[in-house]
């Protein structure tokens, strides 16, 4: 099982909408979750010192291969009908590495 953590911004004017779609995810999107290998999936919500929301999230994966499991994900057209919505309330950081939305973030200590 391999742990990740990932950040990325939320834009103040559509916390409550994000908020709100994620209140009541759709069943199709928690399924294609599962079915890709992840598990224990959690996203924070905070306000940092510089003002700005930021979203952290925590998942669990359990499978082999990472990058297939994640093609598959963006292969899903109801995915990417979530993900249309979704977006839109997001702010990607300006120091992401390329290719991400969500930036990577390193886990710098763990405790079982």
């Amino acid at each position: 099982m391999e742990r990740f953590g990932m950040v990325i911004g939320l834009r103040e004017e559509k916390m409550e909408e994000y908020k709100k779609i994620h209140a009541s995810a759709w069943p199709e999107v928690l399924t294609m979750i599962k079915e890709c290998n992840i598990q224990n999936y959690s996203i924070y919500l905070r306000k940092l010192d510089d003002g700005r929301y930021y979203l952290f999230s925590y998942f669990e994966y359990t499978g082999n291969d990472f990058p297939s499991d994640m093609e598959k994900m963006a292969a899903d057209p109801t995915t990417q009908k979530w993900w249309s919505i979704c977006k839109p309330c997001q702010q990607p950081l300006e120091n992401r590495s390329a290719g991400e939305w969500w930036s990577s973030m390193e886990e710098v200590f763990h405790c079982d």
